[in-house]
């Protein structure tokens, strides 16, 4: 099925997660941050961007809300309540679809393709579906099979975001790879190499992020280690960073400095300067983690899954900061060794 755009503008409707709102700043949500960008571009680019999202979202095209509140974490759908309020938000989005008016669905997961697929196939709308996550992620949740005719039909285009994920999706119809962008303009750039500066690690914290793997660098090169990611409501998330905490010197609450002229001033240096090693500074948004990245001596990636795309390292290689990474996952895809 081809994509034909009437007058050559396309009508794109985003069904978004709910995770987190869709808007700038966000502290952790990569899929909703590439959302938003998407949505950005695309409204830039003089196509119609509708996103169906919470309404605590601000998006760049039209906002078509369908429940009020994001739901703050990336939480399981075990849950009856959220899985009531995802339904909502999946009815909602149909009905904008059947007024008639789209061009292209985009999805950003197997939930959320089967609902819209089952509910739209017949009027011939084409879906678009980035991939985000490892194939085995699918697996572990025992409905691949079900999900199998929707993601093989030829009405759903499956994109992958790294060559890495698409031979990780080995025998399903995927289209070419989009890789993860970001609006460099946005990122300042460091001058000169911060040589004595800090080492910084950030995401979700979490065993397969690998902080315990930084802490191990910090401590054995005698770097300063900067620590940034939320820490979310799982068990396993829970545990390891009670493990973590006997290996941490410092616990920050970096608050809600204004990122101004005075912020390196005020609540950076103060901690390069401290004689506490290894320093734990919580979730940061977006405006504050562009100031931590500058400054850094270099950001830390320990990754120990094979991530498909980690946004953490383009963001890093914008502000200027070099980034040390395991060979996992798309890392030699995004980065080129020793440059």
């Amino acid at each position: 099925m081809a994509i034909k755009a009437r007058d050559k503008r396309l009508t794109v409707l985003h069904v978004a997660t709910l995770n987190q709102p869709i808007k700038p700043n966000l502290g952790y949500g990569p899929i909703e941050m590439v959302i938003y960008n998407i949505d950005k571009g695309l409204h830039a680019s003089g196509h119609r961007s509708i996103v169906a999202c919470s309404g605590d979202s601000g998006v760049a095209g039209e906002h078509y809300v369908t429940i009020e509140k994001s739901m703050g974490n990336y939480w399981s759908q075990d849950n009856p309540e959220k899985r009531k309020t995802l339904n909502i938000h999946l009815s909602k989005a149909v009905d904008r679809i059947r007024m008639g008016d789209i061009d292209v669905i985009h999805t950003h997961d197997l939930k959320t393709l089967e609902y819209i697929y089952d509910a739209v196939s017949g009027m011939h709308v084409p879906i678009v579906m980035t991939l985000h996550v490892a194939a085995k992620n699918y697996l572990m949740e025992g409905a691949f099979r079900r999900w199998c005719k929707p993601m093989s039909s030829p009405q759903v285009y499956c994109i992958p975001i790294s060559e890495y994920q698409k031979q990780d999706y080995n025998g399903l119809k995927t289209g070419n790879v989009v890789y993860h962008g970001i609006e460099v303009e946005r990122y300042p750039v460091k001058r000169h190499p911060d040589k004595e500066s800090y080492l910084f690690t950030i995401g979700r914290v979490t065993r397969d992020k690998g902080q315990d793997k930084a802490i191990e660098v910090a401590r054995k090169t005698g770097s300063k280690l900067i620590i940034a990611g939320c820490v979310q409501d799982k068990a396993a998330d829970r545990e390891f960073f009670e493990e973590l905490k006997d290996s941490i010197d410092l616990f920050v609450d970096i608050g809600k400095q204004p990122v101004d002229g005075n912020y390196f001033e005020d609540v950076i240096k103060p901690l390069m300067d401290c004689d506490e090693q290894i320093i734990y500074i919580g979730e940061v948004g977006s405006e504050y983690k562009k100031q931590w990245y500058r400054h850094a001596r270099a950001t830390l990636f320990p990754i120990q899954w094979g991530e498909p795309f980690g946004l953490v390292l383009i963001e890093s290689m914008a502000c200027g900061t070099p980034v040390i990474a395991f060979n996992r996952g798309a890392v030699p895809e995004i980065m080129v060794d020793g440059k």
